[in-house]
């Protein structure tokens, strides 16, 4: 996993080198594909058809300003300057997974829309650092929604972050906010483990929470038009704290 998740790191530092205005979201697709391919590695979204949703047509998605998730990368979908581009990308590298996403200025942004992405990637920063013995999967929650919390941001309530290893999705779901109140949606808790590996992937709204998907089957965007910003790590639980498995 950590050999998949290093893949994944190198892909990013690839796209994140090409982000600029002018550049297509088709041009980033095709820049982690090669690093994928370069690697032994294979891409996990390509193809990917959970439930109703038809097959995904990309390597990443690649999701701009209220778009919170599963962008379909393009040729037509041409970055501008003052865009955020939320990026994602999972491989396969001998069987094993690795996942991870991050959110990045296109040219000079607004200082409002530097603060969402600083107060998301804080909230990924807290989430791991909950990942410890001792705490539930309910603390890591819980830190990602108090961070959220604290800068006035609301987090998406329908998409969580995941286990991973063997596959891309795997126990346990791993939410950004934690409710017990009856009727609330809410997930099984567990126990940290030496050796379980999670994806954490914090999604911050600048508005409400509300969120609807395209008719393309898969880009999710929130409702009022408001920016959102999405940032994620595959972690591994390790008896001296949280090894980040996606890092360079």
């Amino acid at each position: 996993m950590r050999e998949a998740g290093r893949i994944v790191a190198i892909a990013h530092e690839e796209m994140r080198q090409a982000i600029a205005p002018g550049v297509s979201t088709k041009r980033l697709d095709t820049i982690a594909s090669s690093v994928l391919r370069e690697h032994g590695a294979e891409p996990c979204f390509l193809g990917y058809a959970p439930g109703d949703h038809p097959p995904f047509p990309a390597t990443i998605t690649a999701s701009i300003n209220s778009e919170l998730v599963h962008g379909i990368p393009s040729d037509s979908r041409i970055l501008q300057a003052g865009d955020i581009i939320g990026l994602d990308v999972a491989c396969f590298y001998q069987g094993m997974v690795g996942d991870a996403a991050f959110t990045h200025a296109v040219g000079e942004i607004s200082r409002s829309a530097q603060r969402l992405l600083d107060s998301t990637s804080a909230a990924l920063a807290a989430a791991i650092k909950a990942s410890v013995l001792g705490n539930r999967i309910s603390d890591v929650a819980k830190a990602t929604a108090k961070t959220a919390g604290r800068a006035g941001y609301s987090v998406a309530l329908q998409y969580t972050g995941h286990g991973v290893g063997y596959s891309m999705h795997e126990e346990p779901q791993v939410p950004n906010w934690w409710h017990s109140k009856k009727g609330q949606m809410q997930w099984q808790d567990y126990d940290l483990a030496v050796g379980m590996t999670y994806a954490i992937e914090p999604m911050l709204i600048a508005g409400r929470p509300d969120l609807e998907e395209l008719d393309d089957g898969w880009t999710v965007v929130t409702k009022d038009g408001s920016l959102t910003a999405h940032f994620e790590h595959t972690v591994a639980i390790c008896e001296d704290g949280p090894w980040i498995l996606t890092l360079p």
